[in-house]
């Protein structure tokens, strides 16, 4: 389906401002949005823990978007998308899969952050011809080495955010000194740019579901990643205390021929923090 919309109907390439759209396959109703001139190989988003499609940073999906067909979608069971959120990272791979070839695609890019980039790495070991490109930030392979611990950090910065009445992410994805701070700040007030048609949050079991299917993840046999040949782009902050940044390191050794950016005095959204830097680098990447 790389439908073309009508000559003159303007290509949207404001996040903030992209249709929200649903497909059922499989039983369940996958919630989604699309921007970007349609047509070609598109880019599709594979969101973070306890994220909908509200919490993707519009400074890295809209440069994206000037020149490629992006999608961002909710996983089955999370924001406006219907059903059970799966147990295992491996469920919801499968999941992906469903809504990617409804939506008639053969062949797609894939940009993913944190538990999207291991449900990225289940997707593309089970169906490796779906996948031309990888981006994987913020991330860890399975088995990876304190991945099971991600639970635990979490539901501590959980309460810190709390007892603080900030947001989780403040701390969960930002160092908590100069830069860190006005970064998180800037960071989550462009998740508010999007003003009308916002999602669904995420459930309390729903989210409690996701963080026993990563620590499933950690504590799996790690998958052979040598079988990647797709050229991969790694990125991650220097200090990511959910998914610790050698695992990036890890899955750079892992995967031949990866390309790895690690940005200084920045955590797990690293990525957010230096998306001025990060979002031509992947721009450039999947071009090329």
């Amino acid at each position: 389906m790389s439908s073309t919309g009508t000559p003159n109907e303007p290509v949207i390439t404001s996040y903030a401002h992209a249709p929200a759209r649903t497909i059922t396959a499989g039983g369940v109703t996958y919630a989604y949005r699309e921007l970007g001139p349609k047509g070609g190989i598109p880019v599709v988003f594979f969101v973070h823990l306890a994220a909908t499609l509200d919490n993707w940073d519009p400074r890295i999906i809209d440069p994206i978007a000037k020149g490629r067909h992006a999608i961002a979608f909710d996983n089955r069971g999370v924001g406006a998308s219907t059903g059970q959120v799966p147990d295992s990272i491996e469920a919801m791979a499968d999941d992906a899969y469903t809504f990617i070839t409804a939506l008639g695609f053969d062949k797609i890019d894939v940009f993913s952050f944190s538990l999207g980039g291991m449900i990225a790495q289940a997707l593309v070991v089970k169906h490796p011809e779906l996948v031309r490109k990888l981006v994987l930030t913020g991330t860890g392979p399975k088995g990876g080495k304190d991945i099971d611990k991600v639970a635990g950090t979490t539901y501590w910065d959980i309460l810190r955010a709390t007892l603080t009445r900030s947001d989780p992410k403040e701390f969960l994805f930002f160092n908590r000194n100069t830069t860190g701070k006005p970064a998180a700040r800037a960071f989550l007030n462009r998740l508010k740019e999007r003003t009308s048609d916002r999602d669904a949050k995420i459930k309390t079991q729903g989210f409690q579901t996701q963080l026993k299917a990563i620590k499933k993840w950690g504590r799996s046999t790690p998958d052979d990643l040598s079988t990647i040949t797709q050229p991969t782009l790694i990125a991650n902050g220097d200090n990511d205390r959910m998914v610790p940044s050698v695992l990036s390191e890890d899955l750079h050794r892992r995967i031949k021929d990866s390309e790895l950016t690690i940005y200084p005095d920045s955590g797990h959204g690293g990525i957010f923090q230096y998306h001025q830097q990060f979002a031509p680098l992947a721009v450039e990447f999947l071009a090329r």
